[in-house]
């Protein structure tokens, strides 16, 4: 009888909490990049924080179990105790303050109290530019900015290999995504809650003529002519490396194989006559 009262009392303080059962509500989306984190483990150091959903459940008490979304005011709200902050506090930091409260009330002598994060979101790094998957990555463990890249989907073959991290302290720093690739330390360094993270579109140039594959494409640091003809594709079997033209703003001259190439030349390749 008296096991029948308290599963009565605990269901009537669920319903005037407004909660439900945590396997009736849906789970709340993250706001990732690339991946869903609902239900993924979250490592065990993460700060809880505004939006954050967590499953709050007494292993003593089948009864007692709670999904919760943590508001604005660092708060949220538990069946028993009402209003309780956790912002703040780490899911076993907040498992304690919930059996202290269950104590202090008088509901539970020890309660093995069970908080565990369903959706981690309030803390997260924004990716954009020429990333196949832009958005909000969040944090629910430490990762690295390689990891973060990997997380959004890598790099569109129309960016350029220069990585910029803005902290949210406001300083910039710019990385190599060749590099990172490889290295590790400060060679690859951890994101921070709040850090941007932005690859900038390439920087092209033009090829036409006689040259097997003529378009638009990436320039590379210090890229000559020659290289350029290399990448359009070589010449056709009429093109000839002595009648390339190169366009450059209002200019026109005939370039040489050796000529570095700037953002937005233009380069046209002649035939020869037999």
């Amino acid at each position: 009888m008296l096991r029948r009262l308290i599963a009565t009392f605990l269901a009537m303080a669920l319903a005037l909490a407004g909660l439900a059962p945590a396997a009736a509500q849906a789970p709340a989306q993250a706001p990732t990049a690339g991946a869903d984190q609902a239900g993924a483990a979250v490592d065990p150091g993460y700060v809880l924080g505004s939006g954050d959903v967590i499953d709050v459940a007494l292993a003593d008490s089948t009864d007692y179990k709670a999904r919760v979304t943590v508001e604005p005011d660092g708060t949220v709200v538990l069946p028993l105790i009402g209003r309780t902050p956790i912002a703040g506090r780490t899911p076993a930091q907040a498992r304690d303050d919930i059996a202290s409260r269950l104590i202090s009330g008088g509901y539970f002598r020890r309660p093995e109290v069970s908080v565990t994060v369903a959706s981690a979101v309030s803390r997260y790094a924004t990716v954009l530019g020429e990333i196949n998957t832009p958005g909000l990555v969040s944090l629910d463990r430490p990762y690295h900015l390689s990891e973060i890249i990997a997380r959004a989907g890598g790099v569109k073959a129309s960016g350029i290999d220069t990585i910029t991290l803005t902290n949210a302290n406001g300083t910039t720093r710019n990385y190599s995504l060749r590099l990172i690739a490889t290295a590790g330390g400060p060679g690859d360094p951890v994101i921070q809650p709040g850090d941007k993270v932005f690859i900038a579109p390439a920087e092209i140039f033009y090829i036409y003529g006689q040259v097997s594959n003529p378009g638009v494409y990436p320039i590379d640091s210090g890229m000559t002519v020659r290289q350029a003809l290399a990448r359009g594709g070589g010449l056709t079997a009429i093109g000839s490396a002595k009648k390339v033209v190169l366009h450059r703003g209002q200019q026109e001259f005939k370039a040489k194989l050796d000529d570095k190439l700037q953002p937005g030349d233009t380069l046209t390749v002649g035939g020869r006559f037999f």
